[in-house]
């Protein structure tokens, strides 16, 4: 103890005590203490000390120095100091030390060296301990992951020292002790990406083919940015990243959920924009359909699973319970014995190939080969090429001798060969004889039939219009008073015409964004990438790229029939779709361009001045055309259930009007379908959908009155207690000006405050329990634009918002009882 007072005696006092933020570099006798930092002499990271979230407790940590809430290492995380009192020295045997106010040690090195080492903190953010003159690295914190992989780190094993590098999650957003789940590489077949929650695994990116982790093809749209690195040798297994030259920064967060996150830092926006997130989808749980099942993110009606042909569910009792997990078994025994098989093998494409933890790898061989391998081996169920790096040349061999585990199908998907007996294979297209008829007038016939199919291409290319007649000013859209739909209201649905959007060509949507380039890119989704396009012209449009294209033909048909829909709703309160584009696997929207992006950039924004851009009349004005954007779907004859409103679905155009997007971009439901995807996302699901599945028009009332109370406050409804209910209580006291009301914004005037308060209203009216006691997105537009205050909310509807605090949790008999609640009567149609 006296030894440990005596230290920090000493760095405290010593003349040379380090000066903040002045250098990347320490010294024996050097010291930080609580209000100093090391700064990366390129200014991109900082170390120093940080309390997470609402915490008050200390940590030490390096952060991005553009985002201090964007931490990528802690050295305590799991024994942090309860004042500011902490001090980072370097011993005289080379090892950093954490002290608290007591002088005892909470972390260290445990590194030894000269008495002339020095800590530095590089340009890449890992903080090495090395001699002073010397390269050696005595330590480092790229071998000591946090949560986050940075651009030179690497996840595996040294097969030497036996040495791991894998990332653990925070236990919470306040607290970045080690969580429930940890991203390792799995080395024992290909190298695969594994999420585990303690020792079992709940995602996998797929194994490495020498071009991406096969269930990863996003990757694909951000080439250009990083450049991947698999190192397999005698003494190392790993992966890991490296940012090219010029490239924004990038890291890949393990969340506190389990989410592997690749984020890369938009300097406009001054906020990180989510590249790829795993699991993406339902897909994506390791094992959703069991052994031999396939999973297909497209056939909700069939509960996601299917047997791979030649099989048949394991327990069919539990796959009409939609409990797939128990998989499938054969149908017909392989046909294998004394070196001599009958078995064939069934060609499954673009698939994320199945977990390889229990395959067997060759590296050198040939597909060919392999399938040969395959074929001698009884035990052998299905292989697949290791190495697909050459394009159509593919190499190496994976070989499967138990259960294949882990299949979906994917965007870019690889082949891979299933074994069955020869009885279950599909019977070859029967080859005819040559034709015995003259052979000129064969060919007369042959150059006929040509000439016709190029005079119909030329003829189809020639209905294309050229892209600019297409793509009409936004401001043609007609302005709608009120809640109302247009005069003419479309067709919607099964039976609808043809799309009154024009199709145009892949070749001009790359020209216009630069073949895709990372650098017009300015929003993604789970399955899309939105870029900026450049017209001609000079104007800009926005092209909606989607990322994970069906496999089935099921997915061409859901795409079009999206297009007919969108390209139908015509209101200024929604983002118009201009064009389509449908070549090979290509699924493409191009919408009008939005110049202020989305909603949540400001009303989320850490920077007060951001948020201070939306003063109130904007907030107000953004609520009402929200309002009117939804109650123009909910009013049309066939109603449209967005089903997905939230602020980062909310776009703002140049005069700060609100467009409500993405309604729309996977699937489209027409209301009598069985068993619609559900989309989930927190803080915006109405309790009965989160609950039971059931979707009407009153989930996007729910959904409206969280944006509503968002837009208002500045919080996200993520928090416990939930911004709801921290607005009923304001409201309850009195206290909206002071609790609730987004402090950013200058205080508002007395009028405009009434129109605030009468806004919490409404929205606390919208997230009520019971979809029975919300109003509709009609009356919620009348009571925003109706001038007299005392119609705007009825005295029952106060009733209900004033029993909300008191309510009892949702009864699922209620729900089974309010038919003409939901407002849905007749055909409706579901947009995810």
């Amino acid at each position: 103890m006296c030894s440990h007072l005596l230290l920090l005696s000493f760095m405290l006092l010593s003349p040379i005590a380090f000066a903040a933020g002045v250098a990347d570099t320490i010294g024996t006798g050097r010291n930080i203490t609580d209000s100093e930092t090391l700064v990366s002499a390129d200014g991109t990271f900082t170390l120093g000390f940080f309390s997470p979230g609402v915490s008050t407790k200390r940590y030490l940590g390096i952060w991005f120095s553009v985002s201090d809430d964007a931490v990528c290492w802690v050295a305590n995380g799991d024994r942090p100091i309860n004042s500011n009192s902490g001090v980072l020295v370097i011993s005289n045997t080379g090892s950093l030390l954490l002290l608290d106010g007591g002088g005892q040690i909470v972390w260290s090195t445990n590194s030894s060296g000269a008495s002339s080492a020095e800590a530095q903190l590089l340009d890449n953010g890992n903080l090495v301990v090395h001699d002073r003159g010397s390269s050696t690295i005595l330590w480092q914190s790229f071998d000591h992951p946090s949560n986050t992989l940075l651009s030179g780190m690497k996840l595996g094993k040294n097969i030497w020292t036996g040495a791991e590098w894998y990332l653990t999650s925070w236990r919470s957003g306040d607290d970045p002790s080690p969580g429930a789940y940890h991203r390792v590489l799995d080395t024992s077949g290909l190298p695969d990406l594994i999420v585990l929650q303690g020792h079992v695994r709940t995602y996998r990116t797929g194994p490495w083919n020498g071009r991406w982790f096969s269930g990863v093809p996003e990757v694909t749209t951000y080439m250009d940015l990083v450049t991947r690195q698999v190192t397999t040798s005698p003494g190392e297994i790993s992966y890991g990243y490296t940012a090219k030259p010029g490239a924004p920064l990038s890291r890949v967060v393990l969340t506190e959920t389990g989410m592997a996150e690749r984020l890369v830092w938009d300097a406009g926006t001054r906020m990180w924009q989510t590249f790829f997130q795993g699991p993406r989808d339902v897909c994506d749980a390791y094992g959703k359909c069991g052994a031999f099942g396939l999973c297909d993110a497209g056939a909700a009606a069939k509960s996601f699973c299917n047997c791979l042909t030649g099989f048949n569910p394991a327990s069919p009792s539990a796959w009409s319970l939609r409990d797939t997990s128990g998989g499938c078994r054969r149908k017909v025994k392989l046909d294998c014995a004394n070196g001599t098989t009958t078995d064939g093998f069934l060609l499954v494409r673009g698939v994320k190939l199945p977990d390889t933890h229990n395959a067997t790898v060759n590296m050198s061989t040939t597909v060919e080969d392999c399938m040969a391998r395959c074929l001698a081996d009884c035990s052998c169920v299905a292989y697949a090429a290791a190495d697909i790096q050459g394009g159509d040349v593919r190499s190496g061999c994976v070989m499967w001798r138990d259960d294949i585990i882990d299949l979906r199908y994917v965007d870019k998907g690889q082949d891979l060969y299933l074994r069955l007996a020869k009885s279950e294979l599909p019977a070859p297209s029967p080859r005819r004889p040559f034709p015995t008829a003259p052979v000129v007038g064969a060919s007369a016939a042959t150059v006929a039939v040509v000439l016709i199919i190029l005079v119909a291409l030329f003829v189809i290319r020639r209905r294309r219009k050229p892209i600019i007649s297409v793509f009409h000013n936004s401001s043609t859209v007609p302005s709608t008073e009120g809640h109302s739909a247009a005069p003419s209201q479309p067709s919607i649905g099964q039976g609808s015409p043809a799309p009154t959007v024009q199709s145009v060509e892949l070749s001009f949507l790359k020209k216009v964004t630069n073949d895709f380039s990372i650098h017009n890119t300015i929003g993604r989704g789970g399955f899309s990438v939105v870029f900026e396009g450049n017209l001609p012209d000079g104007r800009k449009v926005a092209v909606k790229k989607l990322t994970q294209s069906s496999a089935t033909d099921d997915g061409s048909e859901i795409f079009m029939r999206e297009v007919k829909v969108m390209s139908n709703l015509k209101h200024e309160n929604l983002a118009q779709l201009l064009a389509y584009c449908k070549e090979g696997n290509e699924r493409i929207l191009v919408y009008e361009y939005m110049k202020n992006r989305s909603l949540n950039i400001y009303i989320f924004a850490s920077d007060r001045t951001r948020r201070a851009l939306l003063n109130w009349e904007k907030r107000l004005e953004i609520i009402v055309g929200v309002a009117k954007g939804v109650a123009y779907l909910h009013g049309l004859s066939k109603e449209v259930i967005h089903r997905d409103l939230k602020p980062s679905n909310i776009l703002l155009d140049d005069n700060w009007r609100a467009k409500i997007a993405d309604f729309g971009t996977a699937k489209v439901f027409v209301d009598g379908q069985t068993n619609p995807t559900q989309v989930q996302t927190a803080g915006y699901t109405a309790p009965e959908y989160a609950a039971h599945g059931r979707l009407t028009l009153k989930c996007d009332v729910y959904s409206f009155g969280v944006v509503l109370l968002e837009i208002i406050s500045g919080q996200r409804n993520n928090a416990s207690p939930t911004l709801i209910s921290d607005a009923q209580e304001s409201w309850n006291q009195h206290k909206i000006k002071e609790d609730l009301l987004d402090a950013a914004v200058a205080q508002p005037e007395p009028e405009t405050l009434l129109e605030l308060e009468r806004c919490v209203q409404i929205g606390l009216l919208c997230v009520q329990q019971s979809p029975a006691d919300r109003t509709s997105m009609a009356e919620v537009v009348a009571m925003l634009t109706t001038n007299s205050s005392s119609s705007r909310i009825r005295q029952s509807d106060r009733q209900v918002i004033d029993g909300m605090a008191a309510s009892s949790p949702l009864r699922e008999a209620n729900l089974s009882t309010q038919e003409d609640a939901s407002g849905a009567q007749g055909d409706s149609i579901y947009l995810t």
